[in-house]
């Protein structure tokens, strides 16, 4: 479950969704809300990242996708999110799902304005929040893709370069179980 942020809608409407939905379906495992949707709820809610995230586990949260991380690097973060959660809130929401016996996933933007050291900086973060935790499962390197929106400008990176993005994020987060080929990001035959 992810849809970005609503102005009208409330931490208590999110958590008597997911009683609802659990009342329905007691077995259904829900995968909920990125960190950007979260940060928003439980500020507006005015509640810690803890007493939130132990609010939604009870109301029958039970992991979290890894949306929202964009890159991780402040000064790369300010110039094309900056109207997100930061790197370190992202983290925090992580490692607060973490301790609470919940599983994520991580996901990093690549091929835009960063640069290699954005990328191992960021692979660098989730790596050692793995070791903190571990309670990642998957990290999903997501191709930045430069149709119908405000970086329509910049070239998407090569087939030559995901696949080195690959490489070196299975090498580098070794204590990560799986890296995700994401088909939609990727195409299905490079995936």
């Amino acid at each position: 479950i992810v849809g970005g942020v609503h102005p009208k809608l409330t931490l208590a409407f999110f958590a008597e969704l997911l009683s609802a939905i659990k009342a329905y379906r007691p077995n259904l495992h829900i995968k909920g809300f990125t960190p950007v949707e979260l940060d928003y709820m439980f500020r507006k809610a005015k509640v810690s990242v803890a007493e939130g995230m132990k609010l939604l586990q009870e109301a029958g949260l039970d992991s979290l996708p890894g949306g929202g991380a964009e890159i991780f690097s402040e000064d790369i973060r300010e110039k094309i999110c900056a109207d997100k959660v930061d790197g370190e809130g992202w983290l925090n929401i992580h490692r607060a799902a973490h301790h609470l016996g919940m599983q994520s996933n991580a996901t990093m933007l690549y091929g835009h304005i960063e640069n290699y050291r954005h990328r191992i900086d960021h692979m660098e973060r989730l790596r050692n929040l793995q070791d903190e935790t571990n309670g990642f499962n998957t990290f999903i390197p997501l191709k930045f893709r430069n149709k119908d929106n405000a970086m329509s400008y910049l070239p998407e990176s090569s087939i030559v370069e995901d696949m080195k993005m690959y490489a070196v994020a299975r090498l580098y987060l070794d204590n990560f179980p799986h890296l995700k080929a994401y088909w939609p990001m990727l195409g299905r035959n490079n995936a």
